[in-house]
């Protein structure tokens, strides 16, 4: 099978890049963060703080299952649940416990030996799958993240405000990527790509370009 990892900070572009990608390419598209979210979503559901990682730990006997844009917890399609801050800023809580990264490698791991897919998330080109074919990083300074996520919020109805937005990605930024457990890092054989000056159609350009001339030599 072949793999494809897209890793990179919160409102980076990478589920609109990951989307478009796997689309391009016929892949299957996973958003391990949605799988990270639905993990969170169920410590919320069950009242278990997300900071009380024993406790978080002794629970992780719930069933996720991604499929295409949706993602199941225990057969329930929780998709329309876990897009909120909340949620975001407790899988980034979760995510760093070692526990809760070992219980979760094996779901996202399967699903690349059955298929041609595109992953996207903050450690699968370091961690979950080292030997991908082709890894990209993608990234952009924090006042577009900021920018990016703040409309992102409007345009599903929310009002945010920007400076709560620009702390939360901050602190976002902060736990990925000091966290014990498989922090937020390029891959040392990624390609680089920031996003802070250019649109979505010349970053596809640049990773369309890339994957051909990469895959023409294999």
């Amino acid at each position: 099978m072949k793999t494809i990892t897209i890793d990179g900070p919160a409102a980076a572009g990478k589920t609109t890049l990951s989307r478009i990608i796997s689309e391009d390419l016929g892949f299957v598209y996973v958003d391990t963060g949605a799988i990270y979210r639905a993990l969170a979503f169920y410590m919320k559901k069950n009242n278990i703080d997300f900071k009380d990682e024993i406790k978080v730990c002794k629970n992780l006997n719930s069933k996720i299952r991604p499929s295409g844009e949706k993602i199941f917890l225990n057969n329930e399609d929780v998709s329309n649940f876990i897009r909120t801050e909340e949620i975001s800023m407790g899988a980034s809580i979760i995510s760093s416990y070692q526990k809760v990264r070992d219980y979760l490698l094996d779901i996202q791991r399967n699903i690349g030996k059955e298929f041609d897919c595109v992953f996207e998330g903050r450690d699968m080109g370091t961690k979950v799958f080292p030997m991908a074919q082709i890894k990209f990083y993608l990234d952009a300074d924090i006042e577009t993240r900021a920018r990016r996520r703040f409309n992102q919020l409007k345009d599903k109805g929310e009002n945010p405000l920007y400076e709560k937005v620009y702390a939360d990605l901050e602190k976002r930024d902060s736990q990925d990527m000091k966290r014990k457990h498989s922090p937020l890092k390029p891959a040392s054989d990624a390609f680089l790509i920031d996003s802070t000056l250019i649109g979505v159609n010349e970053v596809r350009e640049k990773m369309i370009g890339i994957i051909n001339s990469k895959w023409a030599k294999i």
